[in-house]
């Protein structure tokens, strides 16, 4: 979704909390200077005093030796660490008895289709035994893009990617491309974006479509430096169940830094202080792309055409299984010795309740979470609200009923019990002739029907009532989409409070509301705009209940770990399950969990090929 999914240098942060530390010491040398002391002599001495004891450094520990043995031994888990691409690159002996495994799949989003190529690919096992169940009647969960024929084109969000994205690259450069004969995905999406370099030429506007000239600045004090640079060192455990209000003041939330950041990645003020951490360790080597999104690459169509079409033909070609509608309900747990055996599946197949037994042997793999689930709706002329369409898959009953049988399996109500601070709510807006593209142009200075980058990413409108962004990518978005339409991508964080143009909330207005507001930020003349939304563009607006609901504040253990402890044949995939060296919301972090390494352990999940959890450099790998 909109990211969910990060002028200083790549290191600003760091450098500003290391610059304010210099120029407190310098301060205090001037100090002394006028008083006619210097940093010598007695003072000298008692800072070397007070070094020596404050820093207590431990003996020696006469048994250790330098070596790296033992550093890919696995651990309870059957997991083990590696980094670089040595691994990556080679390809994995077939594990022993993989042919005699069956693998359950319960979703089809982009976690669940990965794990199923690396099972194919990695682990080697027979397409025919492994099984994806789905309960709506397409594959893709939150990685979207339709046709509708009664609204229109609808994307419910987008994908921003980057360079470091090693397992979703890892992945793509074996699935074939449906477009380029002999190259793979990771090949037609490396082309394009080496020739059509992603970078945004204005990322806000004020006073109804002025540029905003934020000029690639942060705007950030001092105090605002230190108190994120305070946030960046600060261990995990101390920001349990905090929210970044509790960290931040206004030094940060009035900062133009605040306001690329929570519009691109969709923090609000009261969403986890450890996510905002993670989040900044995590991109750090990118703070210098993030005002004008020099960072960000994208697909040339809508991720669901670009992504998920490619990895179910490559499923299919291989003979793996998809059962659509088929919502499964609970995961039935047996408990002894320590171990948890997965027994049964729970589910119903076109409303019909079925069972699926299981043995030790089978595997089983359950998205619990979903950001999209419980999406509504709406069209041209109705909101998402009232008695407009709701889709659920049941996903979060899901993890529900299972966590009640164990607490290793995490606790989703502290994810999805509060729907006021997880929703906020895009729109699709789709232009039907020439009259609004000229105020398109004037704000992106780009042409957006070349076929190229146009704004780069999200526009954010910053004295938006709904804080209101939207974004145009390569057009057309849509493979048969008409060449003369452009399909634009809105959507605003506070939906509960009315706009600046149309005086109620986002979350009431129907599709042309929507449009009358983005066109009066546009700077389209007031009164051209509803002749403009009502013939000139159509609107499909989505709310989504549970669109940042794996940002809310949580502890340890509120995500389960992919592998619960004592589990012999389940695991979690997706963002909601636990992994420490990476941040959810992103199409990493749905491809890093799933590719294994065979291993003996009885009490750990034995995919084949490379063990579970796959991740990059300095992280949690198989």
């Amino acid at each position: 979704m909109a990211k969910k999914h990060s002028g200083l240098s790549k290191a600003a942060v760091l450098a500003a909390g290391v610059g304010a530390a210099a120029f407190a010491a310098k301060k205090h040398t001037d100090r002394l200077a006028a008083e006619g002391q210097t940093l010598s002599g007695e003072i000298k001495e008692a800072v070397a005093k007070t070094a020596e004891k404050t820093i207590k450094m431990p003996a020696p520990d006469p048994s250790y030796r330098n070596t790296e043995r033992g550093k890919y031994e696995k651990n309870s888990k059957g997991i083990y660490y590696t980094n670089g691409n040595y691994e990556a690159f080679a390809r994995p002996e077939k594990p022993e008895g993989v042919d005699n495994k069956n693998a359950y799949l319960v979703g089809s989003g982009l976690a669940s289709l990965a794990a199923a190529c690396f099972l194919v690919r990695d682990g080697q096992m027979p397409g025919s035994h492994i099984h994806i169940l789905e309960a709506m009647d397409v594959a893709g969960g939150a990685c979207d893009g339709i046709f509708d024929p009664s609204r229109g084109y609808v994307m419910r969000g987008g994908r921003e990617m980057e360079n470091h994205f090693e397992c979703l690259w890892d992945l793509f450069h074996s699935i074939p491309s449906l477009e380029k004969p002999g190259a793979s995905v990771l090949d037609e999406y490396y082309w394009l974006n080496k020739h059509d370099p992603n970078y945004s030429l204005c990322r806000a506007t004020v006073n109804r479509g002025e540029d905003a000239h934020t000029d690639g600045k942060f705007n950030l004090s001092q105090k605002g430096c230190m108190e994120i640079m305070k946030l960046f060192l600060t261990k995990d455990e101390d920001l349990y169940d905090k929210t970044i209000e509790d960290v931040f003041d206004d030094e940060v939330f009035n900062s133009t830094f605040w306001l690329y950041w929570r519009t691109m990645f969709a923090f609000e003020n009261w969403h986890s202080a450890l996510e905002m951490k993670l989040y900044f360790q995590r991109f750090i080597h990118h703070i210098g792309g993030l005002p004008d999104f020099s960072a960000l690459k994208f697909t040339k169509y809508n991720q669901y055409e670009s992504l998920i079409l490619p990895m179910k033909k490559y499923l299919e070609d291989a003979g793996v299984q998809f059962q659509f509608n088929t919502e499964v309900t609970n995961v039935i747990f047996d408990f002894h010795d320590g171990k948890k055996v997965a027994k049964t599946i729970e589910c119903k197949v076109k409303g019909k309740e079925q069972k699926i037994a299981l043995t030790e042997n089978d595997l089983v793999f359950v998205t619990n979470g979903s950001c999209t689930e419980g999406t509504i709706y709406g069209d041209q002329n109705h909101a998402p609200g009232g008695d407009a369409e709701v889709r659920n898959s049941g996903v979060w009953d899901l993890w529900k009923n299972i966590a009640r049988q164990d607490p290793s399996f995490g606790h989703p109500e502290k994810f999805c019990s509060d729907i006021e601070k997880t929703n906020w709510e895009s729109a699709t807006v789709t232009t039907l002739d020439d009259k609004i593209i000229p105020y398109i142009e004037k704000i992106c200075q780009r042409d957006p029907r070349s076929g190229k980058v146009v704004t780069g990413g999200i526009v954010s409108c910053q004295d938006s009532s709904w804080l209101l962004s939207w974004t145009i990518n390569r057009q057309g978005q849509f493979k048969e989409q008409d060449k003369k339409q452009v399909c634009v991508w809105v959507y605003s964080l506070f939906t509960d409070v009315p706009g600046d143009y149309i005086k109620k909330p986002m979350k009431e207005c129907t599709g042309k509301e929507i449009t009358e507001e983005w066109l009066y930020h546009l700077g389209v003349p007031v009164e051209e705009i509803p002749e403009l939304a009502e013939h000139s563009a159509v609107c499909v607006p989505t709310m989504m209940p549970y669109i940042t609901a794996f940002f809310m504040p949580r502890a340890k253990g509120d995500r389960p770990d992919v592998i619960p402890d004592g589990c012999v044949n389940f695991a979690f995939l997706g963002q909601f399950a636990e992994t420490p060296r990476d941040t959810i919301f992103t199409t990493e972090y749905s491809c890093l969990l799933y590719t294994s390494d065979a291993a003996d352990e009885e009490d750990s999940v034995d995919l084949g090929g490379r063990r579970i959890i796959k991740k990059k450099k300095n992280q949690r790998t198989g």
